[in-house]
């Protein structure tokens, strides 16, 4: 089987794209990054996620973002709450962190490289998101002009693919598609604010974006919440 580098944070998105890998026929490589977010149950999630989905390869990473700040997941910065749709499509909020996705995507293209992996899965998406961005079609291709440019594979004519097959599809599509490849979402945690016990706090963009998704795709929606 071909290899792929998944990114996997332990949220829904990754979580689905990691089944995704699977279906399309690769041997994921799992990579973990600690940038120094404000908790560890997403990474403790993503582990599970892992195992669940039969991926035993899982490599971690830690880069401490908190030295650059900038965003309400890295720094002294409260995580916005129960804000309206209105609120979101206003501008790019503080739990934008600066660069994130670039730094993940080239952490995956240096594991790609050294074990030979071509195919590189992320899990951002498009529609049903909080105005980063990184999470735009264009950001994805500039990345995967720049992978052709930054290795040795590259320049020896080989050809990376970054994956974002969930880029187009709407919250409730990604869970129906992840149901449909027997994830289990009770495992993810998707959540900016969870509390000492893992429970999603229900009141964050992140919470808010994926409880309408679960409604909309006319699913149980499994995620442990805290109590308000």
């Amino acid at each position: 089987m071909r290899r792929a580098v998944v990114l996997l944070s332990g949220g829904l998105d990754s979580a689905t794209c990691l089944a995704l890998a699977r279906e399309e026929g690769f041997s994921p490589v799992c990579l973990l990054v600690r940038y120094g977010q404000r908790h560890a149950v997403e990474l403790s999630a993503a582990r599970a996620v892992a195992a669940s989905l039969g991926a035993p390869d899982v490599r971690e990473v830690a880069v401490d973002l908190r030295a650059i700040g900038g965003s309400a997941l890295t720094a002294d910065v409260d995580v916005p709450k129960d804000r309206t749709e209105a609120d979101r499509a206003a501008g790019v909020p503080v739990t934008y962190v600066p660069a994130r996705n670039t730094l993940l995507l080239g952490l995956a293209l240096g594991l790609a490289e050294v074990v030979g992996a071509r195919d590189i899965y992320i899990g951002v998406n498009a529609v049903d998101y909080s105005g980063y961005p990184d999470c735009r079609p264009a950001f994805i291709a500039a990345f995967q002009a720049l992978a052709a440019l930054a290795t040795r594979a590259g320049v020896q004519g080989e050809r990376f693919h970054i994956h974002a097959p969930l880029l187009q599809l709407s919250k409730a599509e990604i869970i129906a598609t992840g149901l449909r490849l027997g994830v289990d979402y009770a495992l993810t945690s998707s959540c900016y604010a969870p509390d000492a016990q893992g429970r999603a706090c229900g009141r964050c963009d992140s919470c808010a974006i994926r409880r309408q998704g679960f409604v909309d795709a006319g699913a149980k929606d499994v995620t442990r919440y805290a109590p308000r």
